[in-house]
């Protein structure tokens, strides 16, 4: 039996794989990051062979490369021809195979965390570094299936290869046509013979990747060589006509978000500057845009004298440029890389392997991780995660260290040990830390300054004793913890009447201009035996709530006649509760002069 079709199906199958495997993910690749007009037609074109006819296809490819095709007459002064070769084989395989190997490579990619692919550019990492370090290796396994399948489909490739190359025995006959020309000969064993070939071929080949796929998370090598690869080029030297003499961090941008206006003005020095708000305030997008990852409409962003963005001045360093350290919420740790390589991964080209290894070994040090250098995130607990990212962040001796709510995926005890280790660390840190959070806990503890955002502005910025002891607005008490809020009228210089609380307190002097509201924290009310201390009142208890080591009592002033409506809220330890809850009603609560506070709109 001649046997050509087989070698010819070979042949040509797998070199219209080779050329869909560079061109599919480079063209994947380049329409995941374009931004362009015409990206849907662009896309239409390059998956329009997978949706028509291969006869079409073929057709339209004859049209192109025939003898009146622009490529023939381009040929022409060398006398070549691809229609009727197995060159046109070849050309018609790729064309097929081409979309199945573009649209699966894209579907990898972009399953990639896209904050991975953004902290590695604070890292100082190029768009090339990215490619061949971060991107490619993760979408592996996806472009090997994509490998796979384009194969198959250039292999059974029919219609447009016999429009094209036709069908020459020992010369463009590939195996598909060979079936069918069996077939209308009646040769129905020579007909068997190539199909079970081509089964066999293409099921082989994709049976054999998904072995692979599904055995590969098992036999994982634990310590792959650590290799110098593709380092990060050096931090630029910026150009000094973008110098300022401005030293620490200085932020005045504005953006417009969906639902609001992102419009923000501060500046940070070496005291760890927290960000407080609620969610969606616009905290974690002023970090983005400090490091690059967003852009702002305008505004000016200066670290150090370095001019990081000016709108006016159509500057715009990328983050590689920068030289800040982000640690994300989710951490975003290289999942096919090493505790090493991670933490490594930002460190300048050029360093010998030694001391690569050296400094690696001081930040593992630093935050108590020795001996986990050749582990991988998926073998590291969460906190041990975050302080790998918190080492690789600093491994590049950021000038400012931006921090989005490390805490927010760790449990209530980790937490805490996280956060001195944290305070620790920052308090040799000689660069600008900002610290993103919605805990009042945390932002108290690990900073010295708070910025307090709401819907996209800064409606408080100060000391931290400041903010939670004088809070200036309503939005401010509320954001801060404060859960007692009432109206005010002015009685005198130096009384007010709570409207909401039905009573008249004594207020330190002096009372500011067109106060709005009095409030007092929960636990800063006290209970008393003397009745006619100042500002002191009757109250009844309406309900309370119990937590692990306080009671939350929710109170009624002056009567009991409503058993569902409150007035305060007050908070105590369950120390003190035990001595109150037997006592007689009516309890006396006290809200003294030196905790009340009176605050605008």
């Amino acid at each position: 039996m001649d046997l050509s079709p087989l070698w010819i199906s070979l042949k040509t199958s797998l070199l219209a794989t080779l050329i869909t495997f560079f061109l599919g993910i480079w063209s994947a690749y380049w329409m995941l990051g374009y931004r362009g007009k015409g990206k849907s037609f662009i896309e239409g074109i390059f998956i329009a062979p997978l949706i028509l006819p291969p006869t079409v296809v073929g057709f339209l490819l004859l049209l192109f490369f025939g003898r009146n095709g622009p490529v023939s007459q381009l040929m022409q002064p060398w006398d070549f021809s691809i229609v009727f070769t197995w060159y046109g084989a070849a050309i018609a395989a790729t064309v097929v195979a081409f979309p199945i190997m573009y649209k699966t490579a894209l579907g990898a990619f972009e399953q990639i965390d896209g904050n991975l692919l953004r902290v590695a550019k604070t890292l100082g990492a190029t768009e090339s570094t990215i490619f061949w370090r971060i991107s490619l290796p993760l979408a592996f396994p996806g472009i090997v299936a994509a490998t796979s399948l384009a194969f198959a489909r250039a292999l059974g490739e029919f219609g447009a290869t016999l429009m094209l190359a036709g069908n020459i025995p020992g010369q463009t006959q590939t195996i598909p046509m060979a079936i069918y020309f069996a077939v209308e000969a009646g040769a129905m064993n020579e007909a068997w013979f190539w199909a079970i070939a081509i089964m066999s071929i293409s099921l082989s080949g994709i049976i054999g990747v998904n072995f692979w796929q599904e055995n590969r998370g098992k036999q994982k090598q634990q310590n792959f060589p650590f290799s110098q690869g593709k380092k990060n080029q050096k931090y630029s030297i910026f150009q000094t006509s973008h110098q300022t003499n401005f030293s620490g961090l200085f932020v005045d941008i504005t953006k417009q978000l969906p639902g609001f206006r992102l419009q923000v003005c501060f500046s940070g020095d070496g005291n760890t500057l927290g960000f407080l708000g609620g969610s969606g305030a616009g905290k974690s997008m002023i970090l983005r845009c400090i490091a690059g990852i967003e852009t702002p409409t305008k505004g000016r962003i200066i670290l150090n004298g370095r001019v990081l963005f000016d709108s006016e001045k159509g500057i715009n360093l990328p983050s590689r440029d920068r030289r800040i350290g982000f640690l994300m919420q989710n951490y975003a740790l290289f999942p096919h890389m090493t505790v090493m390589q991670n933490i490594a991964f930002g460190l300048p080209q050029g360093l010998s392997i030694l001391a690569i290894k050296q400094q690696v070994q001081a930040q593992l040090l630093a935050v108590q991780l020795e001996g986990l250098e050749n582990r991988y995130p998926h073998q590291l607990s969460g906190g041990q995660q975050q302080r790998v990212a918190l080492a690789r962040a600093l491994a590049i001796q950021p000038e400012a260290l931006l921090l989005d709510e490390p805490f927010s995926a760790l449990d209530t005890y980790l937490r805490h040990q996280l956060q001195e280790q944290l305070i620790e660390t920052l308090s040799t840190y000689q660069g600008v830390t900002l610290f993103v959070t919605h805990n009042l806990e945390e932002a108290y503890e690990v900073c010295q300054q708070l910025l307090v955002v709401s819907q996209g502005q800064v409606i408080a910025n100060d000391d931290k004793q400041n903010i939670f002891a004088h809070p200036n607005t309503y939005t401010v008490a509320q954001l801060t913890g404060c859960k007692n809020f009432s109206p005010v009228k002015v009685v005198s210089p130096n009384e007010i009447a709570a409207l909401d609380w039905d009573c008249t307190l004594k207020v330190i002097a002096p009372i500011p201009q067109s106060p709005a509201y009095i409030g007092i924290r929960a636990h800063h009310l006290s209970f008393t035996d003397n009745p006619n201390a100042e500002n002191t009142f009757p109250c009844w208890l309406v309900r309370k709530r119990e937590t692990p080591h306080r009671m939350t009592l929710y109170l009624r002033l002056h009567n009991s006649t409503n058993t569902h409506d409150y007035h305060l809220q007050a908070e105590v330890f369950k120390e003190k509760w035990v001595n109150l809850q037997d006592k007689p009603f009516p309890w006396y609560v006290r809200l003294d002069t030196m905790k009340l506070f009176l605050m605008q709109e």
